[in-house]
């Protein structure tokens, strides 16, 4: 459970990415669920985008998502999410003390 601390610097960095994934009509599939959580061991912070024509809002796909892998909601805004998940063996970010 990140604090409200942690969050506010894991969206101070989210600022400048781009969003990597897209959830469409589709829905979040296990194919996207093993992109992203790929992803997440690489990066532990990104950036998606819900499109239109999804079935899900921003709020409810960042549910989905990170109840599926595991990861840590930061940030909804819009039909941007971002979602944060430390990777254990080789930290890419510092988080802030409590």
């Amino acid at each position: 459970m990140l604090t409200s601390k942690q969050r506010a610097f894991l969206r101070a960095k989210a600022n400048g990415l781009d969003a990597i994934f897209q959830v469409g009509k589709g829905g979040i599939t296990e194919n996207l669920l093993n992109q992203i959580g790929d992803a997440l061991e690489a990066r532990e912070l990104i950036k998606l985008s819900v499109l239109e024509t999804s079935m899900l809002t921003a709020k409810e796909a960042s549910a989905a998502i990170c109840e599926a892998l595991g990861a840590d909601p930061v940030q909804c805004v819009g039909a941007k999410l971002v979602i944060y998940r430390p990777n254990s063996e080789k930290p890419v970010l510092i988080l802030p003390k409590a």
